[in-house]
């Protein structure tokens, strides 16, 4: 009888910490987000000398709070699972780690809590609050694209970054070091800010002929810019994802924020009984 108490403690505690489909789950997200932006504020005030000179110790008291909450929440989602290293070892269960742990090092290595910045990671959490799920399928098309566009991707960085050698080391033998052009990797450099358009303007090209082949390369970074958009969008266009429904002319995903409590895996289909990685039930009234 104990054990199937405890069972059930465990399964309901799980629910509230890993799934957002429950008010219990939306609103522990809720806080969690609150509590996150919360801590990224104090450790962004306590940067500024004037508010740390004045509020230092509120910050202190109000950072220890947030990161006691999230240890806890830490070994909760560890001793709610059946297979904890599931969690620990999985990108959000890290984020979970490095985010908690810097407060900690502060005892031994001065300055490291500003490593807490890294809570802006677990921010990604919001998509689970916001329950959009029609965007899973999607962020997982646009990821399939990406991955699927890598090799022209690359081929074409590869070209470029030739274009930037062969039109930085004409630049250096053109301008010379009395323009700036003090040496080919300089010129290289010179090359690459001009090509992505960002133009930081601390070396500019002086001579006409200089000028000119700059133009050229500054006309050339617009077309460049949009090749790798265009590679993406077109792996993004004939990717068809089968997981899809239409309803009123709106595509929707079969899929939930449901995580299993065995194995932590997530993305189950609306439909589903059971975890499409270990087989066990999905069911929360078992």
């Amino acid at each position: 009888m104990k054990t199937e108490s405890n069972y059930k403690w465990r399964r309901k505690l799980h629910d509230i910490i890993y799934e957002a489909d429950t008010p219990a789950g939306k609103s522990f997200d809720v806080i969690l987000l609150i509590l996150i932006l919360a801590s990224i504020a104090l450790v962004m005030m306590e940067s500024v000398q004037n508010l740390d000179e004045k509020y230092g110790d509120f910050f202190e008291i109000g950072e220890w709070i947030i990161t006691i909450f999230f240890t806890l929440e830490y070994f909760a989602r560890i001793i709610t699972i059946k297979k904890p290293t599931n969690y620990i070892f999985s990108f959000y269960g890290m984020i979970d780690f490095f985010s908690t742990i810097p407060q900690y090092l502060a005892f031994f290595f001065v300055g490291s809590n500003a490593l807490l910045t890294v809570r802006a990671l677990r921010l990604l959490r919001v998509f689970r609050i916001l329950k959009v799920t029609r965007y899973v399928g999607e962020s997982n098309k646009l990821t399939k694209a990406i991955t699927d566009s890598k090799e022209k991707i690359s081929i074409f960085l590869f070209a470029v970054l030739i274009l930037c050698i062969i039109a930085g080391t004409v630049m250096y033998m053109i301008e010379g070091e009395q323009s700036g052009f003090t040496s080919i990797p300089v010129s290289v450099y010179w090359c690459i800010v001009t090509l992505t358009t960002v133009g930081y303007g601390d070396i500019a090209p002086v001579t006409p002929l200089g000028q000119f082949i700059a133009a050229i390369i500054m006309i050339m970074g617009y077309g460049i810019i949009a090749v790798p958009t265009g590679i993406v969008s077109a792996e993004y266009a004939k990717d068809s994802d089968p997981d899809k429904i239409t309803i009123d002319g709106e595509d929707y995903v079969h899929m939930n924020t449901q995580s299993c409590e065995n194995c932590n895996t997530k993305k189950h289909r609306d439909d589903a009984l059971f975890c499409h990685s270990c087989g066990h039930s999905l069911d929360i009234n078992e």
